[in-house]
């Protein structure tokens, strides 16, 4: 996954934590996942927009 090990991963997830704390961790990963949905949504959305403007 991008060149990451799985060493890495623990050293940038123990410095998010460090950073932001363990209180304000699970809502900062909640938005996240819903940034991602809605990114999600969007890109499909303009998908939808391009194949009805294809049809016409």
């Amino acid at each position: 996954m991008f060149g990451i090990g799985q060493t890495e991963i623990f050293i940038l997830l123990f410095i998010v934590l460090l950073l932001f704390g363990g209180a304000k961790l699970p809502g900062l990963m909640r938005n996240m996942g819903r940034s991602i949905t809605e990114f999600k949504n969007g890109m499909n959305s303009d998908d939808e927009k391009d194949s009805d403007k294809a049809e016409a």
